[in-house]
């Protein structure tokens, strides 16, 4: 059995085990009053979301990470090159990658826990959630920079291999902050986050097996098929949502990957979809302040923007979703075409 058959299998078998967590996870969550809370910072309409289950996000946790279990041995045991690879410098990177994720998935459990208990919105705060990233992140970085993982040379489209020398470090570790809280903001109407980053890890998945990467492809595998898994519920109407414990296990998880095989700058080109959500919000607030109480969009998020222009939450869905094929499509043609 080739690596790439056991990525495909391995997919195929995290979505089934998603779907089958829902049918214990949605009632549970039901009996524990783990519901989401909805005030007015969305459209009017979002009210009617009142009381769906959340933290849905321990789905894309437990479906990913339980498939990934067997894919992985079976992939070591595929000739001598592969099991060097694995079980060398590359399970660390797999390790920390992995360590990583879960790591945001934890401060998401800490903010859903507050939403759900409290009956707070919001979560913890975000001063306080930030600090929490920053740790983090910090943590990873020199992790990789410890196990040899981190170079400051970074190739980008149209311009080459370029060394950022020390400036790559500041650089990294506002880009790690800004796709895993994009991601966050992703999440904002049924379906969107899924989507996008079902995309997203596909393309990670195709790109690390390209670049011989086959056990941070795994991971990606597993991960996109754990978001097609979990669409099955979270798709509209939403029977349950990922909550941030979900949409930050994935933000950490798309940047460590893209880390794990050393190509960050593969972000800028894959993730736009995110990006636009975020810088959506900033362009807003500063928009609002320098007009002094102006609006250039009617809601940020970029998504709830287009839903009070009248589009269904499906519409957008597709529309993002089919903006981000391109940005995907850009992205593996511009690995065949750069430099080796």
């Amino acid at each position: 059995m080739t690596p790439q058959i056991i990525l495909i299998i391995a997919a195929f078998g995290a979505m089934l085990l998603t779907v089958l967590l829902g049918f214990v996870l949605v009632p549970v969550l039901k009996k524990l009053n783990f519901l989401q809370p909805i005030n007015n910072n969305g459209p009017a309409w979002h009210t009617k979301k009142n009381g769906t289950p959340t933290m849905g996000g321990w789905m894309l946790i437990l479906g990913s990470i339980c498939a990934l279990i067997f894919p992985y041995m079976a992939l070591n045991s595929q000739g001598q090159e592969i099991a060097q690879g694995l079980w060398g410098q590359n399970q660390k990177s797999l390790t920390i990658v992995v360590l990583f994720a879960l790591a945001n998935a934890a401060v998401g459990v800490a903010d859903d826990f507050v939403k759900v208990i409290k009956r707070r919105n919001k979560g913890i705060s975000v001063w306080a959630k930030l600090l929490l990233q920053m740790i983090l992140t910090a943590v990873f970085l020199i992790e990789l920079q410890k196990n040899g993982m981190l170079t400051t040379w970074l190739e980008l489209p149209g311009i080459g291999l370029v060394d950022l020398g020390v400036a790559f470090y500041p650089f990294s570790y506002l880009l790690i902050l800004l796709v895993i809280n994009s991601v966050n903001l992703t999440d904002g109407i049924d379906g969107l986050a899924g989507s996008v980053s079902f995309l997203v890890l596909l393309a990670f998945m195709v790109i690390a097996t390209l670049l011989g990467w086959y056990h941070i492809g795994l991971y990606a595998a597993v991960l996109a098929g754990a978001c097609t898994g979990f669409l099955f519920w979270n798709f509209y109407p939403a029977k349950i949502f990922m909550g941030d414990t979900g949409s930050l296990f994935l933000g950490g998880s798309i940047v460590a990957i893209a880390y794990g095989m050393g190509r960050p700058e593969l972000l800028l080109i894959v993730c736009p979809v995110y990006f636009l959500e975020a810088g959506s919000v900033l362009i807003q607030v500063l928009w609002f302040k320098l007009s002094k109480g102006k609006r250039l969009f009617k809601m940020t998020p970029l998504h709830h923007h287009f839903e009070l222009c009248g589009w269904s939450e499906p519409k957008i869905t597709v529309w993002f979703c089919g903006a981000t094929v391109v940005c995907v499509f850009l992205a593996i043609l511009f690995l065949y075409t750069g430099t080796p």
